[in-house]
């Protein structure tokens, strides 16, 4: 009896043996498991787990601070920026979605239904209106409505509003580069990209904001332009006046310095304000001195006339026969404007009065392998590289794919496109003395009130003979003194330049429009000492479509104006100074 129950407790006390292993067994599988889950959490995952903490009570906003100013030659202002408040909202806190919504689209001017449903998205944060206006943001901000709240922002400002858009281009909301210089120079401009950190607290509630980008924003670079204001107003108010006086589709203008290749102006009419450019259809923005490839027509005549010369083939007072006014070129008959009947003239004289069929005598003289190389030498075919995004590279065939045609269409301006930019620098390598430079608009860099980069004056190539220049600008004289350029003439300068009027290749019927021209003049003075070369190209004008008449009195007006600016003195006034030396 007594041995069972020895047996009995023996047996009990083995079995609560079992159970408090089996129990601690638990407790420490249960300790393990719970410490490796907050070893997971609080060392392996724990900049996860912050992320994600800090995700749920903070936002972020970038904010884009401290654009770099654009200038003039003269440090005058073209682009820069202005202080500007954008407005958020926190849908949690909003008390009363329906009024806040109401209320949010009346005094920033929105769409009722667009802020409802920003409102009711349930978000921590979401943009209402960017860069608002001060009063719209005054107004609001009495309101004191609960879940609104402010941003400080800088919104890029164009003083001058339409000037030199077409140069400046303009920026997009975030200030972004989309067009012009300050697509061009973005990564210099741009500022600095900031972290705006709005923090809630567990209730998702607005405790305060971090990050004033005033004061944590470094300086960028400042960008200088060859530009200058006054002769950009010169050239855009005379081209603006005559493309509205003759009801033109279009026009532009260039001023440029034939010894350094910096642009002095660059005008396009029609013209756009960049401080609210989505007003206006995309092709307002575009820079048509640059990316707008036509054929230009007679104003090219005197590249072909200085690849002649400049070649030893004939000389100004050599003569050609030019067919009483129609030549045939295989089944092809080619006449003069204005059905003109010249027979013989001299080289000068073919440019003088503008000869088309007088032109092809040249040209043929010199044979496309000996003119092609001439274009390609004076940069046709292919872009100039100025600093400005979207340059066309014009048209110009290589010389295999050149037609029985092509020779004679080339001699005066046909079967070839160039932007006005290459019309202009070509020109300007007639009238320096035979050397290419390539155009620009960047003068310098700045950074902090210092230069940090001047643009170097390029090394320039040569293209013709200081000789050959010398004599094709007595040739361009005549056609400004006696010839087809007369309302070009400057008073008290010798001025030298030719005209242009182009028909425009209809490209539906793949023929040459009867009504639609292209008039031009591209000229420089003083002719002997040139300080500006100047062209002015006007797309389908109506009451008249001649060069001489439409583009010729624009040159002048610049001109005039231009030269008394930069205080080049006049004929008189030279002669004068001599005197008095």
């Amino acid at each position: 009896m007594t041995r069972s129950r020895k047996k009995i407790r023996g047996d009990a006390r083995s079995s609560l043996k079992i159970r408090l292993l089996g129990v601690s067994a638990i407790f420490l599988i249960y300790w393990a498991g719970l410490t490796t889950r907050l070893f997971y959490l609080q060392i392996v995952k724990h900049d996860d787990l912050v992320a994600l903490s800090e995700k749920q009570y903070a936002r972020t906003a970038k904010i884009y601070y401290g654009r770099g100013v654009i200038y003039d030659r003269n440090q005058n202002e073209l682009a820069r920026n202005i202080e500007m408040e954008s407005v958020y909202i926190t849908p949690p806190e909003i008390t009363d979605p329906a009024q806040t919504a109401r209320t949010l689209a009346k005094l920033l001017q929105l769409n009722e239904k667009d802020v409802s449903r920003k409102v009711a998205s349930g978000k921590h944060f979401v943009w209402i209106k960017r860069k608002a206006p001060l009063d719209e943001v005054e107004r609001l901000r009495r309101r004191q409505l609960a879940g609104i709240g402010f941003v400080s922002e800088q919104r890029r400002f164009y003083p001058k509003r339409e000037l030199a858009a077409g140069v400046l281009g303009f920026v997009g909301l975030d200030n972004q580069g989309l067009a012009g210089v300050e697509h061009h120079h973005h990564s210099l401009l741009k500022g600095t990209t900031l972290r705006r950190v709005i923090e809630k607290d567990a209730r998702g509630r607005t405790i305060h904001s971090l990050d004033d980008p005033r004061k944590q924003h470094s300086p960028s670079h400042d960008v200088v332009l060859t530009l200058d204001e006054v002769i950009q107003f010169t050239a855009e108010h005379h081209l603006k006046a005559q493309v509205e006086k003759y009801g033109a589709k279009s026009g532009v203008a260039v001023v440029m310095d034939p010894h350094s290749g910096e642009i002095y102006a660059m005008a396009n009419v029609p013209q756009f304000n960049p401080n609210n450019y989505a007003a206006y259809p995309p092709r307002m923005w575009e820079n048509r001195v640059v990316s707008g490839a036509i054929e230009p027509g007679s104003i090219f005549k005197p590249v072909v006339a200085s690849a002649v010369i400049d070649a030893g083939v004939a000389g100004p007072n050599d003569i050609f026969f030019c067919e009483n006014g129609n030549f045939k070129i295989g089944r092809v008959s080619i006449g003069e404007a204005a059905n003109h009947k010249f027979g013989w003239l001299s080289l000068k004289a073919i440019i003088k009065n503008s000869s088309n069929i007088g032109a092809i005598k040249m040209a043929q003289a010199l044979g496309d392998k000996g003119l092609f190389p001439y274009l390609k030498q004076f940069g046709f075919g292919e872009k100039t590289g100025i600093d400005l995004p979207g340059e066309a590279s014009g048209f110009l065939r290589d010389l295999p794919r050149w037609s029985a045609l092509s020779l004679a269409s080339i001699s005066f301006g046909h079967e070839i496109s160039a932007t006005p930019i290459q019309m202009a620098t070509a020109t300007s390598a007639i009238a320096n003395g035979g050397t290419f430079y390539l155009p620009r608009v960047t003068r310098a860099i700045v950074k902090d009130g210092k230069v940090v980069k001047t643009a170097e004056k390029p090394k320039g190539r040569r293209v013709i003979s200081e000789r050959t220049s010398r004599q094709v600008i007595e040739i361009l004289k005549s056609v400004v003194k006696d010839g087809t350029g007369k309302a070009a003439a400057v008073p008290g300068y010798d001025t030298a330049g030719k005209t242009g009027t182009a028909q425009k290749f209809d490209t539906e019927s793949q023929t040459y429009s009867t009504t639609d021209y292209v008039s031009s003049f591209v000229g420089f003075a003083p002719a002997d000492a040139p300080r500006i070369v100047v062209l002015v190209m006007i797309d389908s004008p109506r009451k008249s479509t001649w060069g001489g008449v439409v583009a010729a009195p624009v040159f002048r007006e610049i001109t005039k104006e231009v030269l008394r600016y930069l205080n080049v003195p006049s004929s008189e006034e030279r002669v004068y100074i001599m005197d008095r030396a």
